[in-house]
């Protein structure tokens, strides 16, 4: 998937807003067990770059642990 923005904001702008968005988007996408890479490049030609790997979890922690508790009526 690819997402594209295009930014009216100055290049001084972008470079200053480019690593905090960057550092949030990666904080998103770090809770879903999926690879991804992000990369913003600004008008003035720099680019950030973060990528994460896919965090599966093992058969054990998608099982529950406890049996469900159920609710007696009287």
């Amino acid at each position: 998937m690819n997402i594209r923005f295009t930014s009216s904001l100055t290049p001084e702008d972008e470079n200053a807003i480019a690593p905090a968005l960057l550092k949030a988007l990666a904080g998103i996408l770090d809770l879903l067990p999926i690879a991804y890479a992000i990369r913003i490049d600004t008008s003035d030609s720099n680019a950030y770059h973060h990528r994460g790997a896919a965090d599966y979890p093992s058969r054990q922690e998608a099982v529950p642990s406890s049996p469900v508790a159920t609710a007696e009526y009287g």
